[in-house]
């Protein structure tokens, strides 16, 4: 077992529901109509979110992908906010105007979620060098997926943080399709860590389903990268349950692939350890599953009753 103590592998629990619940209720109101845009979800990725979120403080920064709710919330982010913008509402993170792909909290260290797919990598090396420069001590974790890291940008990131040492963890969310494609039509190799000696930096390939083991890996990168040594590049094997998008036929997917992975779900495999590691009680983690359900239901009528922006309001931060 790790130096993970039973209060805080029961708060990463209580995120992973949260994340879980959360991305369940906006799948149930897209289908209803009452989400515009696009929505991604990470359902099935929680243990990535969590158990790199565990290990930083709320002045370490992380960078997001265009499946990013997960990271928010596990950085802090407000659930109700974050509805409220998946709504297109005034009370939203933008009010109504960033929408799914672009949550962002700047208070928690959020510095957003991404639709354009690689750039959270030079937004964390940017991070990292304010961290570096101030002398905070400051941590920046920068998540892609092993599709975003055949471009350009991702070696150039890669490449500068490590020339410079900077206090960067990189995190793939290997969750085995790249959009509609299969990892091993557009990758070359195996794992997307083998590509870290070549920047000088440490790299390891990792279950990205076993929270304790993101959260232990982790802990590792954040040390070194908090001591000065310089960036990591961690990748978590992982497996979202939905499609590349809401409303995605999913047809490139072989048969019964998402059932056998539903069955190795990281949140059943997570309280199974709970109860045979710390002792906790079946009641204890069904209690934690009602409350987060609950508010999430909260954060769902929350949205639903916000305001509209109005069009009084379509100036306001354009300076341009």
């Amino acid at each position: 077992m790790s130096k993970l103590t039973q209060q805080a592998a029961l708060g990463m629990h209580r995120a992973m529901c949260r994340i879980r619940y959360f991305e369940e209720a906006a799948a149930a109101k897209y289908k209803e109509g009452e989400l515009p845009g696009f929505i991604h979800l990470s359902i099935g990725q929680e243990a990535c979110a969590v158990g790199v979120c565990a290990t930083l403080t709320p002045e370490d920064y992380i960078t997001s992908t265009h499946r990013g709710h997960g990271h928010c919330l596990a950085k802090g982010g407000d659930a109700k906010r974050m509805m409220a913008e998946l709504f297109a509402k005034e009370a939203g993170y933008s009010q109504g105007r960033g929408g799914s792909m672009h949550i962002a909290d700047v208070a928690v260290g959020m510095l957003g979620a991404n639709g354009i797919v690689g750039q959270s990598m030079p937004l964390g090396v940017g991070a990292a060098l304010t961290a570096q420069v101030k002398g905070s001590g400051a941590v920046a974790v920068a998540f892609f997926g092993e599709g975003a890291s055949g471009a350009g940008v991702a070696h150039e990131a890669m490449n500068m943080a490590s020339l410079w040492r900077l206090p960067l963890v990189f995190f793939c969310e290997a969750n085995r399709y790249a959009e509609l494609t299969p990892y091993e039509t557009h990758v070359p190799l195996a794992n997307v860590a083998d590509r870290a000696p070549a920047y000088d930096m440490p790299g390891v390939t990792i279950d990205g389903g076993d929270v304790v083991a993101v959260f232990e890996t982790m802990e590792e990168a954040v040390a070194r990268a908090r001591a000065g040594h310089g960036p990591s590049l961690i990748e978590a094997k992982t497996y979202r349950w939905h499609g590349h998008y809401e409303g995605d036929p999913q047809k490139y997917k072989p048969e019964g692939e998402t059932e056998k992975e539903k069955a190795r779900d990281p949140i059943m495999r997570f309280e199974a350890l709970l109860r045979e590691s710390f002792g906790v009680a079946a009641a204890g983690l069904e209690a934690a599953h009602a409350e987060e359900k609950s508010a999430i239901e909260a954060a769902v009528a929350f949205a639903e009753q916000a305001v509209d922006p109005t069009p009084d309001g379509l100036t306001a931060n354009v300076y341009a």
